[in-house]
């Protein structure tokens, strides 16, 4: 099988890096919000409104010329696979969500090693193209609670995850730049995160981009971008689905963290899909796919310097907004993590991590 060929951007006039667009195709029912109200075995009595949704998000990305790469459940391929196939044809990257959108910690290395078997095989019949990339249900891998998943995913026939997601979800210090957690495993393309003072903030995309107000995100990946990262944006097609059903039985707080901003995601991402360049995952990174980062070493394959001095100087810049050389300037290699390494979302001054307890 071979991959449909792409441009990287989404417009030859948009300026600026290009980052990466990525959509996680499940149906509004599987969100882990709903996890233990709606159970597993009524799924196929519910409802089915994700291939509609899909369909919209790939007119929106057709009417801006955007390249993407989706991120789709298995039992989302097994039972529309015509829209597996007009995904492939309209360019963009079909990638894995797994089969049955299961957290990758609570159902351990034998079940996930099937999981992604199954998931990629049925996305790979549906699309007719090879399945190379993957993104963990709820970004439930990390190093710790999960250490043999990139070594299951190389041996299932993937190339990349994108499913660590720096902050609490990490469960410790993890770089946000591409790195490989296991030398016999995929390369990692974590999630985008940013450092303000004390908070560590995602950018990327999801909930916390409909809770953020819109020129306050664009300016959080503008920095990013100005200190030569590029972004990793994802959002779900139940996210510009404002009429989707309302189930009783939700808890306020999930209520909230479901539909906020529903009714503004779709205006809101035309907006933002003009205001920076994006391509698919496998393309924005092919670099770092062609060689992949080890540990110990940086994205070129070079023996990567001390990674804690490395660290503090990568981040002094990024926390002072020293960012100005642009996006083309020359950037030191960020180290994979290992004794002494630090998470490039901590300041400057503190080799504890995003992750580590705050004083008070």
């Amino acid at each position: 099988m071979s991959a449909a060929a792409a441009p990287a951007t989404a417009s030859a006039t948009t300026p600026g890096p290009v980052n990466a667009m990525s959509i996680d195709v499940e149906d509004w029912f599987q969100v882990q919000n709903y996890a233990g109200l709606i159970g597993r075995e009524r799924w196929d009595s519910l409802p089915r409104r994700v291939e509609d949704r899909t369909r919209e998000v790939l007119a929106l990305f057709a009417a801006s010329g955007i390249r993407a790469t989706f991120f789709t459940l298995g039992w989302v391929a097994e039972r529309h696979p015509a829209l597996i196939r007009d995904i492939v044809a309209a360019g963009h990257e079909l990638a894995s969500h797994g089969y049955g959108h299961e957290r990758v910690f609570e159902i351990g290395a034998a079940r996930f090693r099937e999981d992604v078997r199954v998931a990629r095989d049925l996305l790979e019949q549906a699309g007719g193209v090879a399945v190379t990339g993957y993104r963990a249900p709820t970004f439930s891998v990390n190093p710790g609670a999960t250490p043999w998943a990139h070594v299951v995913l190389a041996e299932a026939g993937y190339r990349y995850s994108s499913s660590i997601f720096p902050g609490p979800r990490a469960g410790g210090p993890v770089p946000l730049t591409p790195w490989r957690p296991h030398p016999d495993g995929v390369v990692e393309l974590p999630m985008t995160a940013l450092r303000l003072g004390p908070a560590c903030l995602p950018v990327s995309g999801g909930g916390p981009f409909r809770a953020t107000p819109h020129t306050l995100f664009a300016a959080a990946l503008r920095r990013v971008n100005a200190a030569g990262r590029r972004g990793i944006f994802y959002f779900h097609p139940w996210e510009i689905d404002p009429d989707q059903p309302r189930m009783p039985g939700l808890s306020a707080s999930r209520r909230l963290r479901h539909f906020l901003g529903l009714q503004r995601m779709a205006p809101r991402l035309a907006r933002l899909l003009g205001e920076f360049a994006w391509g698919r995952v496998e393309t924005v990174f092919a670099a770092e796919l062609a060689a992949p980062t080890a540990p110990g070493r940086d994205a070129a394959g070079r023996d990567a310097p001390g990674g804690e001095a490395l660290g503090r100087e990568a981040l002094g810049r990024e926390a002072l907004g020293a960012g100005a050389a642009g996006p083309n300037a020359p950037r030191p290699a960020t180290p994979a993590p290992g004794p002494g390494a630090l998470d490039p979302c901590a300041p400057a001054h503190d080799a504890r991590g995003c992750n580590a307890p705050r004083a008070a």
